[in-house]
């Protein structure tokens, strides 16, 4: 547990990055073999590009930088559960293991609304380990919604 703590520590600083940005925070980390392949966060606003989601574009670079699509003996860190279309991503990379921290009941394909990556009927299934520094993930969302609640009503009277 102490080893996915550590990585997951540093999808929480991907995920502060995010919000500096005014992204929603959201960070990923792949790890293979002890290395950080590929660390990202949100980017939808900021790229106006719906897919910029952290766990898409923490696939995207590792492919990159490994030369292949098969992500195999891999293990991603992400900070929110991934949702239909980055758990889509996952199955398809073939990623071994997501570990997760926050869950997500608007959109949770990890376990929550459903489990993609668990699915016997795909060619692929990753193993799934959630909750995973879950107070702090859950945490840096909570206080970005409410900030953002407060601009919006702040704006509203003005």
């Amino acid at each position: 547990m102490e080893e996915h703590i550590k990585w997951m520590e540093l999808a929480l600083q991907e995920a502060q990055k995010a919000e500096e940005i005014g992204e929603v925070p959201i960070g990923a980390i792949l790890v293979r073999d002890g290395e950080v392949i590929a660390a990202a966060h949100n980017r939808r606003e900021v790229d106006q590009q719906s897919l910029a989601h952290a766990e898409l574009t923490v696939i995207k670079e590792a492919c990159e930088k490994l030369q292949n699509w098969r992500l195999l003996g891999c293990t991603l860190y992400v900070t929110l559960e991934p949702c239909p279309m980055c758990a889509g991503a996952i199955v398809q990379s073939r990623i071994e293991t997501v570990v997760y921290g926050a869950q997500d009941p608007k959109a949770g394909c990890a376990g929550t609304l459903m489990n993609l990556l668990g699915e016997p009927r795909f060619n692929h299934q990753s193993t799934v380990i959630p909750g995973v520094l879950e107070e702090e993930c859950s945490s840096i969302l909570t206080k970005f919604f409410r900030l953002l609640r407060q601009r919006k009503k702040q704006a509203k009277l003005n």
